[in-house]
């Protein structure tokens, strides 16, 4: 797969604790673009973070949040970012998606080590 120089990145920024379709909502959102054939996904979790709410949510022992921030990224050509955004805007009901351009340097595949 190719991409152009100039694509978009959208994070989505979400709870570990966000569902969909019994599976946990960042899974959900990376199994849809690899569905929809975007370049790549990466979700990181975070050990500490707070959204809309001003919850603070952490993973210290003493307080320790079931519901750590987490952030799924993917970088494509702008329509194909574009059209995926649309397609969550059903599985997406609280959180934050942002869209900014971006360069691309470098995209492939490595190949497999040999034995």
């Amino acid at each position: 797969m190719e991409l152009p120089e100039n694509c978009l990145r959208l994070r989505i920024y979400v709870g570990e604790s966000g569902v969909w379709e019994h599976r946990p909502l960042y899974e959900a959102i990376v199994l849809k673009a690899r569905e929809e054939g975007l370049a790549g996904a990466t979700v990181l979790r975070s050990p500490m973070g707070f959204g809309a709410n001003s919850c603070i949510h952490t993973s210290k022992l003493l307080n320790l949040s079931t519901d750590l921030p987490v952030m799924v990224e993917m970088i494509d050509a702008e329509p194909k970012i574009q059209a995926f955004v649309e397609k969550l805007s059903g599985m997406i009901q609280g959180g934050l998606m942002t869209l900014e351009p971006v360069r691309v340097v470098h995209y492939q595949h490595a190949a497999a080590p040999r034995p």
